[in-house]
């Protein structure tokens, strides 16, 4: 009797007859199906002002499927984007910080359960802000229960962004006029909401603790160098500087004023796993891959295969996530990419539950950097792809675009495969 092989099995077997599966990492098939449609959105796109520039890379687990760069690193200047193009990707280093924590739990270093202030003191006794008394002053009160790496990875620990949330921001000016108050007090306790903000930068400094290293020689050593990961890093040197592409940031009138780029910082470093790493859209792609091939890729394995499911598994149960209202419209727009979509969070990443119409599968993980890079990764499709552009504000709607052609022009190639 005949083998019954599943959806994922058919849609590699079909990749293969195409002569995906026989290329090396990195090639591209010229006649694949579909390919030229790809491009030809995203120079449309870029030619509109959407963007301009972008870097846009899909890939299964063993081979890319696509990748394709338009547009200028800097509008006025000469300088193409290319693969190479070295991008400031912000918070998606979170899902690195994320991996870097979910090895050390593998290695019993950390525990997901057990009250954070045990390896971190300075994460014990917190307080929670009740609201403001009706002279301005925060009320707060001890928390209801101990905060945990479970809480940090699923940002329901109670820290919040200033740029979504109003009440970050008026409690930091009341701190800035008081300074016997905390620095940054929970917005809630602990397992009871979710809200996007600083909890990875909790999580980085419990790397660091439990692991002996700082955590860009964490990154180094165990996940970005056993991957060849060599383009992503705090620091850049002046090579991958000349290929980094510039800020642009979107006027009133649609267009797009590029940025000078950022001086590099000086005097003594210090790094956080929540934002400021540099990357190239191969470099992240390849992460993803080794991700979606259950946390190994061309001979080396950054995590076991259950903690990788355990990062892909709804961590919230029925908390919403990923809805998030702007405090300062320059910086970012307000957050919804799936309106109506049910969404939750893993280690990591967002989950949307229902599936995306023309687009990734229910069960899909996905998150972002403010300067608009994108990535997702799809279990079920057995595919991930990144999108790379420079672009302020963030969740910019034009941006936002291009990254929703690209993906369902992915998907159409999946499906002529």
């Amino acid at each position: 009797m005949r083998r019954r092989i599943s959806r994922r099995e058919a849609l590699l077997r079909a990749l293969a007859m195409a002569g995906v599966g026989a290329m090396p990492p990195f090639a591209i098939a010229a006649e694949r199906p579909h390919r030229s449609e790809i491009d030809d959105i995203l120079k449309a796109r870029v030619a509109a002002g959407d963007a301009a520039g972008v870097v846009a890379m899909a890939a299964t687990e063993k081979s890319v499927i696509y990748d394709g760069a338009f547009g200028s690193r800097c509008m006025g200047t000469a300088a193409k984007m290319s693969d190479d193009t070295v991008f400031r990707i912000a918070s998606m280093v979170k899902l690195l910080t994320s991996v870097a924590a979910m090895q050390l739990v593998e290695s019993g270093k950390l525990a997901l359960d057990e009250p954070a202030e045990k390896i971190d003191p300075t994460l014990a006794s917190p307080l929670v802000l009740t609201g403001f008394d009706a002279r301005g002053a925060p009320q707060l009160r001890p928390a209801r229960k101990p905060l945990t790496l479970r809480n940090l990875l699923t940002h329901t620990s109670g820290f919040s962004y200033p740029l979504w949330d109003a009440n970050v921001m008026r409690y930091l000016k009341a701190a800035h006029r008081d300074r016997k108050l905390p620095k940054r007090p929970l917005m809630f306790d602990p397992d009871t909401r979710w809200a996007y903000g600083g909890s990875i930068d909790k999580v980085s400094r419990l790397v660091e603790i439990a692991s002996g290293e700082t955590i860009d020689r964490y990154f180094h050593d165990h996940i970005c160098g056993p991957l060849g990961m060599t383009n992503t890093a705090f620091e850049i040197g002046p090579q991958q500087r000349a290929r980094e592409a510039s800020l642009h940031v979107r006027q009133p009138d649609g267009t797009l004023k590029p940025k000078p780029l950022e001086k590099p910082s000086e005097g003594p470093k210090v790094f956080s796993g929540g934002g400021g790493i540099y990357s190239t859209a191969p470099d992240y792609l390849t992460l993803l891959q080794a991700l979606l091939n259950k946390g190994s890729l061309r001979g080396a394995t950054i995590l076991r295969p259950e903690s990788v499911a355990l990062m892909s598994k709804n961590q919230i149960g029925d908390i919403e996530a990923g809805i998030m209202k702007t405090t300062s419209p320059a910086l970012s727009n307000d957050v919804d990419f799936f309106p109506g979509n049910h969404l939750r969070w893993g280690f990591g990443s967002m989950i949307n539950l229902d599936p995306v119409e023309g687009g990734r599968k229910a069960g899909s993980l996905t998150w972002a950097g403010l300067y608009n890079t994108y990535y997702w990764l799809d279990p079920t499709s057995a595919v991930a792809g990144v999108i790379m552009m420079q672009i302020l504000p963030f969740a910019d709607s034009r941006a936002l675009g291009v990254y929703r052609q690209f993906e369902r022009g992915v998907y159409r190639t999946l499906k002529a495969a």
